[in-house]
Parts: C-alpha cells; sequence; structure tokens
C-alpha cells in the first residue's frame, strides 16, 4: 500500500473533515498549513451546487483557513467543467439558483428555455412548478439530463430541507428518467478535479472525508487512494455495512498531518 506521504494532491470533504459547523475541527489548520508549506496540493470538494467557489472561500477564510477559489470545487463547476469537456457554450436549460446561473453564463454557456442541448439540475432552492414542467417536457423529449449530484437532504441549522436527489425523484416519477450524476459519490466529479489541479498520477491523489458512502466510495469510484476520518458521521463498521473499502483510517486531519510530518522529515 502507498505510504501517506507519497500523496501529492489532497481532494477534502469539509464539514465532519475539516470542520464541524463553525468550528475547525482538532488539527484542521495545521494540516492546511503543512499542505502548503511541504507543496502538496488540495481541493475542497463540497456536492452543494447552490452556492458558487467564492461563498466557500469566505466560509473557510471565516473559520481561519486561507484559500482561494483555485481551492475550491463545488458539484456545479463539476458539472460545468464536464459539460464544457463536451459541447463549450452548449444551450442550457438549467434548474439551480442565480449563483449557478451566473456560474454558467461566465463559461459561456447560454441558458434558455428553448431548445436545448442539456438540462441540468441543481441545488435550487428557487425551483418553481414552472421550471418543473418545462424540465419534464425537455427530458421526456430526450434532451440529455444531468444532476450536479445526488444528495436527498441538505443540513440546514434547523434540520434538513429537499435536496437535488429528492427533485430527481420527483421528476423521475414524472418522466421515467433518471439523471446522469456527476457529485460525490461518482468518479466525474474526481476527473474534474483532475482537470481544475496541476498534472497529478491518479496514485498521488487522495479523497479525504467523513462519510463512507459520499466521501470514501467516491475514491474507490475514482480508483484513487481514499483516506477515511472518525472525526464526522461514519465509524470503521459503516465501511463493512456499505461494502466500501479505504485505503486508509485516521481519527481526524490532525494525524493525516503527523504522518505527512514524519514521512517528510525521513527525506521521502
Amino acid at each position: 500500500m502507498k505510504s501517506i506521504g507519497e500523496i501529492k494532491a489532497f481532494l477534502l470533504d469539509m464539514d465532519g473533515t475539516i470542520n464541524l459547523g463553525q468550528s475547525l475541527l482538532p488539527g484542521a489548520k495545521e494540516f492546511i498549513d503543512y499542505l502548503k508549506e511541504s507543496g502538496r496540493e488540495y481541493l475542497f470538494l463540497t456536492n452543494n451546487s447552490s452556492k458558487d467557489s467564492a461563498h466557500y472561500v469566505k466560509k473557510m477564510r471565516h473559520l481561519g483557513i486561507k484559500c482561494d477559489v483555485e481551492n475550491i470545487l463545488t458539484s456545479g463547476d463539476a458539472t460545468i467543467s464536464y459539460l464544457y469537456s463536451l459541447k463549450p457554450k452548449a444551450r442550457v436549460f438549467l434548474m439551480g439558483t442565480p449563483e449557478l446561473e451566473m456560474e454558467f453564463k461566465k463559461y459561456g454557456f447560454v441558458l434558455t428555455d428553448k431548445n436545448p442541448d442539456f438540462v441540468i439540475l441543481g441545488f435550487d432552492m428557487t425551483l418553481t412548478y414552472e421550471k418543473i414542467v418545462k424540465g419534464c417536457n425537455f427530458i421526456r423529449q430526450g434532451v440529455t439530463y444531468i444532476a450536479t449530484h445526488p444528495d436527498f437532504n441538505c443540513p440546514v441549522e434547523n434540520g434538513y430541507i429537499p435536496d437535488t436527489g429528492a427533485m430527481m425523484e420527483l421528476i423521475k416519477a414524472s418522466t421515467g428518467k433518471m439523471p446522469q450524476v456527476i457529485g460525490k459519490p461518482n468518479k466525474e466529479i474526481i476527473e474534474s478535479a483532475f482537470r481544475k489541479m496541476k498534472q497529478h498520477n491518479r496514485d498521488e491523489v487522495a479523497m479525504v472525508g467523513d462519510r463512507v458512502y459520499t466521501d470514501i466510495k467516491t475514491g474507490e469510484n475514482a480508483g484513487i487512494t481514499s483516506i477515511l476520518v472518525l472525526s464526522g458521521e461514519s465509524t470503521v463498521e459503516d465501511l463493512d455495512k456499505y461494502g466500501v473499502k479505504a485505503n486508509f483510517i485516521f481519527d481526524g486531519v490532525g494525524d493525516i498531518c503527523k504522518q505527512l510530518k514524519e514521512y517528510d522529515a525521513l527525506g521521502k
């Protein structure tokens, strides 16, 4: 098994891995600082497509983590990257927030409700019945249908609100069709990460997260190293429960940092 010290790029879940709510987890700042100091690359990955990268930069900086948009990849970003690799300047019927609309426009896509090349479903808190009707009609007509991520619920302060996965089921009930999904645990979000980062071999990249069925499954699906941290939702027992294998297991990212420092102290 590859040593953790040989990893050159870390793809990082946020909540449960780097922070819990508005608090950094132990060792998180030291870990990010050491990745920078040692010349390793990192990307924060989130399935939330309702916000843009600038939102997460502000969030991380508020928590004490200095980063830029180059260090953030949302499922919305990944969907844009995937779509751009297929057909730049495509005509898109988008079910998404104004922030996601701005990102699509920035990359030259034409947002339209007439003769689209693609129907894109994101986490749309501005979703209307009219949008659903139009989207379903296009999907029935055979327009390529893509969703940013599969999460059924989005955690909020007082519980949960319906997320993209719930809307996928609604649309399936009407059209009988499911979309191609980009976000975790699908490998497409990792392919987008590779397009955004410096060039790395696949065995030099690791996915780090606290959820077995999304983060660790993503690593497995994409054929990269997966690192489970026990600082959030999942336990070691969840690996057997979901039939997923992790290459490494740590209590938290602070322990990853310690191993990186030990590896580097030996002269690599």
